[in-house]
């Protein structure tokens, strides 16, 4: 049936799968024949014991997590767990090793500058205006956590691989690349993701945690900003937030089962970045903004050759079914955000219009 859907590029919140919304319409007014909404029943039901239990089952084998990880469910979005990591972790006289690739990241140092804790910025991209993910960074190798943002939505970055650490935890923001492609499990120690990109609704973050990071938890902390409350009561010390961890739930059951896992998602998000960031590559009109090795499969950012070109490339981009096409206020210009759920289609509609667009304008 059509929904009159328009191709969703926004950067968050951002598109999710027409099946798994078609799937959430159903249960809106009666889920699994309980005579209730999914937003009605109680967060104590097995009902939703269930639907929390599978999230997080769903969530391990998508990413292959062994025993000694954990997932949580955390609100108060990716922004919340800049000031809970370092309360969390850098107890006494623990310090931690940051990466600066721009906007998150510099919001993260800030969080924890803010309480006085002790951070050393190994590395940061700010001097070419963060368009590429810094190499050859020297860790310290007593620190508690390296801080890294996987994939930076405004600038258009992402970590290709991940750096070696020399054994430190990698505590990553993954907010708009979760779920994206398979990670190496072992150089982690905690990953935390807003779901409003990838996974889900906003609301909620999805937080992954090893158990000796759970260990290094002080005592002293509020309930509420203690990952070992979280932990210990399968995120239900108090009420959840239960439609959007149903949402995730659905989302991690279609990669499993209409994907077919990570690696699949991986090639189709591939295949899209190469369609994208190669056409523009071969126009002189449009200009792709992060340097071609740091080029972020999430989140592409370009210029046109004016701003003037940029605002009504905007405009009728948006007339003709092709939504959230600007980019960040912060940088201007135009970005299309290409998460798991816009499809190759999407991606091809764009170009085409792109090509259209230039022959008028160029």
């Amino acid at each position: 049936m059509s929904h009159n859907r328009i191709h969703n590029f926004n950067a968050g919140p951002a598109a999710l799968p027409t099946s798994v919304l078609e799937e959430v319409q159903e249960s809106l007014l009666n889920f699994k024949g309980s005579g209730m909404s999914v937003t009605e029943i109680s967060h104590r039901s097995k009902q939703f014991d269930d639907i929390i239990n599978d999230a997080v089952e769903r969530t391990k084998r998508l990413l292959k997590l062994d025993d000694r990880f954990k997932v949580l469910f955390i609100q108060g979005g990716a922004s919340m767990q800049f000031c809970m990591i370092p309360m969390n972790f850098l107890g006494g006289n623990k310090s931690a090793d940051y990466v600066d690739t721009g906007t998150w990241s510099t919001k993260a140092i800030k969080e924890v500058e803010i309480q006085g804790k002790k951070i050393n910025v190994v590395a940061s991209s700010k001097d070419k205006n963060y368009s590429y993910i810094p190499k050859g960074i020297s860790f310290n190798k007593d620190a508690a956590y390296v801080h890294l943002t996987s994939n930076n939505t405004i600038k258009g970055t992402q970590w290709a691989s991940f750096p070696d650490t020399n054994n430190v935890p990698i505590v990553s923001d993954m907010s708009s690349d979760i779920m994206s492609r398979p990670l190496d499990m072992d150089k982690f120690g905690f990953i935390y993701a807003g779901a409003q990109k990838n996974i889900g609704p906003s609301g909620l973050c999805m937080v992954i945690i090893r158990e000796d990071m759970l260990s290094m938890v002080p005592d002293d902390l509020p309930s509420m900003l203690k990952y070992s409350t979280y932990s210990s009561k399968n995120s239900m010390y108090n009420t959840p937030p239960c439609f959007g961890v149903y949402m995730v739930q659905l989302v991690m059951k279609w990669l499993e089962e209409t994907i077919g896992g990570l690696e699949k998602m991986d090639a189709i998000n591939r295949k899209k970045g190469e369609t994208l960031y190669g056409f523009m590559d071969s126009s002189d009109f449009y200009n792709a903004t992060a340097e071609p090795d740091s080029r972020s499969l999430m989140n592409v950012t370009f210029r046109l050759p004016s701003e003037d070109l940029e605002k009504k490339f905007i405009d009728e981009a948006q007339k003709n079914g092709l939504g959230g096409l600007k980019g960040h206020r912060s940088v201007g210009g135009c970005r299309a955000s290409i998460y798991n759920a816009t499809g190759q289609d999407a991606v091809d509609a764009l170009v085409d219009f792109m090509k259209e667009f230039e022959k008028k304008n160029g």
